[in-house]
Parts: structure tokens; C-alpha cells; sequence
């Protein structure tokens, strides 16, 4: 419940700041134009009729203002985005009316707040999103040497691609047949790229492995990896993307990551299509990559034993109960003929519950 003498909201961009404030006493508006300076913002809230609230919209400015104002007393609430309420009929948007607009729904408490990260797991967040932007990096590097070759007739044969055989074939085999200096420039520009992005991506590997061996998030990595699918690495990206998992259960986690089918649903008709893909798209990515691991037969090998070593002995049960339950899910759909494709989403879905369920368990 709003209880504040005054709302203020903030339209934050990169080099400008608009500002609305409501007096719920005097019904007064006032508006302004600050800089993204915090002292500037904090010195112009000061000057409101107090107490004051303040909210402005989640994005690429961070939670750096809200830190700052929460730090001198005020309330600050980041808003999501997507849960904001527009009229149907608004067809002028600019920075002052988003302002305004921002302060009367916070007035209302009509807002939906978005969890504010610790400044450490925002710094381990910040890690493991450079590791998945160098995944595609590597990626994109990879798929222009092949086409490079590719153009030119030169095609590997030897089995799985960017192995130890593959990259001894492209140095001594593929590099020799290009002739023209132009394209043998142009290959060894590319080979060096492949080869910058696999050693920046095992530098951030490491750092990764010493984040989850030891620190603050290190109990929720060794739960979630009792699942089969979810590394280190993709159990520490679950835990520092997601943050508080208390917030969500293990029905509604699905919906935060976009995992659930659309609706459009109205009278009698109902009418289910494609999955929303709203939320955090890094999860999902990293949830569907894993729910393949299970599809194969269910046993337990080395590596997860070695991963069930360094949980505890109910994660231990928990996780070989989600391994059978996900396979046994993977069978049916199998047994039914539903396509891979969709049934991978389902079990991934289902896979978020069962990593809810791991993360909030109690060592």
C-alpha cells in the first residue's frame, strides 16, 4: 500500500533523466529535466514535500540509481517493463509522459517490481552473460571458416567437427589447397578469430569454475547439478540470473522464463499456440539445451556421481527422483509421436520445477 506524501517517476535514459512528482496532498505536479547524475536526482527529490517514493522502468542503466537512493533513505522501486498498464487508446508516448504516467501508477501501487540483484551476484551475472556472448562469438566464428572452405570445395570428412583431428585437418590439409593470397588471408583471419573466442571462452570457463566452487552461490550450483543437463556452469547461471527463487513456485517458475504455451482464449473458444519465450532468454536457452540430456537411458555415470558427491544426501534423492521422472516423461511423449522439438519444451518446463524445487531445499 502507497504511503508516501509524494510519487515521483523517472523516464532514465543513458544521457537524460525526465521527472514527474505528485504531491498527494495538494494534488500538485511538478516535472523536470535532470541529468543521470544520482546526486543530481537525489538533490531535486530533496526538495519534494517528503516522504517520497520513486520508480522508474527497468533497462540498460542497471540498478545503480536505485542502490543510491535506497542508500540515502528514499524508496525506490524498479519497475518491469512489460507489467506496466498503458490505455488502449495512448498513441503519444514521449519521456515527460512516461514520467508522469510512471508516478500515478506508482501512486496507485499499480506496479510490478523486478527483484534487485545483490552486488555480487549482478558481478557473477555479468560473467556468465560474457561467457554466453562468447559462446556466439565462437559460434559465428566457426560457421565463417566452414563457409570459407566450404565456397572453395574443402569439406571434412574425419567425423565430429572443431575436434583435436579436425583442427590438425585445417591446418595441415584445408589451409595448403587455398592458393590465392586473398583467400589464404582471409582463412588465416578467420582461424585466428576461432582461436582468440575458444581461449577467452576457456579464461571465463575457469573463472566460472572458481565462482561456483567456492562462493556465495556455491550450495545452489551443487543441488541443481544433481539434475542431468545442468553443469556448473549452467547451474550458475540459473542461480544468478534467477536470484530469489522464493518468489516463484514450482508452477509459476515456468511462466517467469517463458516456457508456457499462449492463450487466446475467449467465450467458449480456447485456443493454445506457441510458448510465450517472455522473460529470461538465457535460461531458457540453457533449460531446453538440458532437457535433451534426457532423453537417452537413465544411469547414473561418473561425472553426475561426482556431482552428487558434493550435494547433499536429500539433493542427492531429489535429483535421481527428477532424472526418472524425466526420462519416464521423454518415453511417453516418444511412445505418443509427439515431435522432439515439442516435447523437449514440455520436459524443459518441467525441468525448471525440479530445479525450483533443488534451489529452495534446505542443506
Amino acid at each position: 500500500m502507497f504511503t508516501e506524501r509524494t510519487s515521483v517517476g523517472l523516464d532514465v535514459h543513458a544521457r537524460s533523466v525526465a521527472a514527474a512528482a505528485i504531491d498527494s496532498v495538494t494534488g500538485e505536479v511538478l516535472q523536470a529535466r535532470l541529468t543521470p547524475s544520482h546526486e543530481h536526482i537525489r538533490s531535486w527529490i530533496s526538495e519534494l514535500p517528503g516522504p517520497v517514493a520513486v520508480a522508474y522502468e527497468a533497462g540498460p542503466t542497471g540498478f545503480g540509481l536505485q542502490r543510491a537512493l535506497t542508500a540515502v533513505g528514499i524508496r525506490c522501486e524498479v519497475v518491469a517493463p512489460s507489467k506496466l498498464q498503458r490505455p488502449s487508446g495512448d498513441r503519444v508516448k514521449t519521456d515527460a509522459r512516461d514520467a508522469l504516467h510512471l508516478s500515478r501508477l506508482l501512486r496507485l501501487d499499480e506496479i510490478t517490481s523486478v527483484s534487485i540483484p545483490s552486488e555480487s551476484q549482478e558481478a557473477a551475472r555479468d560473467l556468465v552473460r560474457a561467457r554466453e556472448d562468447c559462446r556466439g562469438d565462437l559460434m559465428r566464428a566457426r560457421h565463417r571458416l566452414s563457409k570459407l572452405l566450404l565456397r572453395h570445395g574443402i569439406v571434412y570428412y574425419g567425423g565430429a567437427a572443431w575436434t583435436g583431428a579436425h583442427d590438425r585437418w585445417l591446418r595441415s590439409v584445408a589451409a595448403p589447397q587455398l592458393t590465392a593470397p586473398a583467400t589464404k588471408m582471409a582463412f588465416d583471419a578467420d582461424y585466428d578469430h576461432v582461436l582468440t573466442m575458444q581461449a577467452r571462452r576457456g579464461r571465463l570457463d575457469s573463472a566460472i569454475e572458481d565462482i561456483a566452487r567456492d562462493g556465495e552461490f556455491s550450495p545452489i550450483v551443487r543441488r541443481v547439478s544433481c539434475l542431468r543437463g545442468v553443469s556448473t556452469l549452467t547451474g550458475l547461471a540459473l542461480a544468478v540470473e534467477i536470484g530469489d527463487w522464493d518468489r516463484f513456485t514450482g508452477n509459476t517458475i515456468g511462466s517467469f522464463i517463458g516456457l508456457v504455451p499462449s492463450e487466446y482464449s475467449s467465450g467458449s473458444s480456447r485456443v493454445q499456440g506457441t510458448i510465450t519465450k517472455t522473460g529470461n532468454n538465457h535460461v531458457r536457452r540453457l533449460l531446453v539445451e538440458a532437457a535433451w540430456h534426457h532423453r537417452a537411458r537413465y544411469h547414473v555415470g561418473a561425472v553426475m556421481r561426482s556431482r552428487w558427491e558434493q550435494a547433499s544426501p536429500a539433493a542427492r534423492a531429489r535429483g535421481d527422483e527428477g532424472n526418472r521422472r524425466l526420462h519416464g516423461r521423454w518415453v511417453g511423449f516418444l511412445e505418443r509421436r509427439k515431435r522432439p522439438v515439442v516435447a523437449n519444451v514440455a520436459i524443459a518446463r518441467e525441468l525448471a520445477g525440479w530445479c525450483w524445487s533443488l534451489a529452495v531445499m534446505q542443506d
